[in-house]
């Protein structure tokens, strides 16, 4: 069982093009390094989703857990855009957007991310300079 205790942890489809150019782009702005990765794919995200009593057959949605919550969506995008880095911080305004219209937009890209962005036949390998920030 993973310590979640004070943990930032991002869960993200690890063969999807646009989410791992996503991962790239919040370490890129992460300078404080708050978040820790795992592909969705990981054994260690099938042992954290079950301490959630979820598993990882739905891979259409990045996750954070944070605080012993775990979210979904766009409402896990815009909760990690409050730990970037110059204006990125502002998108999380848009919380205000009721949460059923912000998913129904995140649904329609997670629904054509493959299509609009491709897919790699395996999982991104970090750098070693990276390495120690991916749980898998």
């Amino acid at each position: 069982m993973i310590n979640l205790e004070n943990k930032s942890i991002i869960l993200f489809d690890g063969v999807c093009n646009l989410c791992n150019d996503s991962i790239k782009f919040i370490i890129k702005r992460d300078e404080k390094n708050h978040f820790t990765f795992s592909s969705l794919q990981s054994d260690v995200a099938k042992d954290i989703l079950l301490q959630f009593q979820r598993n990882n057959s739905d891979l259409d949605s990045i996750l954070l857990i944070e605080n012993g919550n775990i979210y979904q969506k766009s409402t896990a995008a815009l909760k990690i855009s409050k730990h970037l880095n110059g204006v990125w911080k502002l998108s999380y305004a848009f919380i205000i957007i009721p949460k059923f219209i912000r998913d129904f937009v995140y649904t329609i890209i997670a629904n054509n991310r493959y299509k609009w962005f491709g897919k790699k036949d395996s999982c991104m390998i970090p750098t070693k300079e990276l390495k120690a920030r991916f749980l898998d």
